[in-house]
């Protein structure tokens, strides 16, 4: 069987790497993309032509027009959590499997929340920027964990994860997540609005779908205390960015951290990032060797599945599966 894999070079780098992919290539004929930008409909319908699987980054659109013109394509793997921009309804009509990666990177992620709330409450960013350019740093008052008040908005493997580093830490922890049940003493459950009032810390963790679509805007950030910080390690599709940065800018919140937002692939905008009490890093919070090593054997193992004809593990669309061996 013949496999593309449409990671750009610098994606199979970063994303990919030289054990999974030799993996790949063992298990089947791999087409190698090797351009520099992701691969469009059109572009991916040109290199998947003689493709059984696509194996795709989180860039490669599946979109509803490709899957009628590969009528070779068994499966669409995706290397990632996120399957918004495959359109699953268009490919279970052709008969073709879509797959999913699962989220390995729920530490790393859970690691980098810890890191922006140090950085804000201790302005290491800011001071080193200062250093760089050659200005003396301001030296101001920062703030502990131990003992300040963190709340988590969403409470899934990485909250929950955040949740466990929060503890050790001696925080106080709220969660706000209206579809689970929490039996932990150490953790307050309470509603959205409470959260946002209390927190020291508010981290957003939520899903990101329709309902959540902007669920940080301005009425949310105007409940937050002056000297409390927003960090988003979800998606840049839970925050409305221009209310974000007023409220930045006005200091009516003490700062932000961000690792996602509504620029391309994900990242944090720049004209939000820029701002001087903002950090931010161009989505790299799953960016580690365990994290990405285990999404992509992830994908060898769903591609060995496949050509054995059975629906692997993160398999979506099983039931509709019609282009089996």
């Amino acid at each position: 069987m013949k496999v593309l894999l449409a990671h750009t070079p610098e994606m199979r780098r970063n994303y990919y790497g030289e054990r999974s992919l030799n993996g790949l290539q063992a298990a089947a004929d791999v087409i190698l993309h090797q351009g520099d930008a992701p691969l469009d409909a059109a572009g991916l319908v040109a290199a998947a032509r003689d493709a059984d699987i696509i194996v795709a980054d989180r860039m490669t659109e599946g979109r509803g027009e490709i899957f009628a013109q590969l009528p070779k394509l068994r499966a669409f793997v995706r290397c990632a959590v996120d399957i918004r921009n495959v359109d699953v309804d268009a490919a279970s009509q052709a008969g073709v499997l879509v797959t999913r990666a699962g989220p390995g990177f729920v530490q790393a992620v859970a690691e980098l929340a810890l890191g922006f709330m140090v950085d804000l409450s201790r302005g290491v960013s800011r001071t080193t920027a200062d250093y760089h350019a050659g200005r003396k740093p301001e030296a101001r008052m920062g703030r502990q964990l131990a003992g300040s008040r963190v709340g988590i908005i969403g409470f899934g493997s990485i909250g929950r994860h955040l949740a466990e580093i929060a503890k050790v830490l001696r925080m106080e922890i709220l969660v706000a997540d209206p579809f689970v049940t929490i039996d932990d003493p150490a953790i307050r459950q309470v509603a959205l609005d409470e959260l946002l009032a209390a927190s020291d810390y508010v981290v957003c963790l939520a899903i990101a779908n329709a309902q959540t679509e902007n669920l940080i805007g301005q009425a949310a950030l105007a409940r937050m205390q002056r000297h409390a910080v927003f960090i988003n390690l979800s998606r840049g599709n839970l925050v409305d960015e221009a209310a974000l940065a007023d409220a930045l800018r006005e200091n009516r919140i003490a700062g932000a951290a961000m690792d996602v937002g509504r620029a391309p692939d994900q990242m944090p905008a720049p004209e939000l990032a820029r701002l001087q009490n903002v950090i931010a890093t161009p989505h790299v919070g799953g960016l580690t060797p365990q994290a990405i090593e285990y999404q992509s054997l992830e994908t060898v193992r769903q591609v060995e599945a496949i050509i054995r004809g059975e629906a692997p593990l993160g398999a979506v669309n099983a039931d509709r599966w019609t282009r089996r061996a």
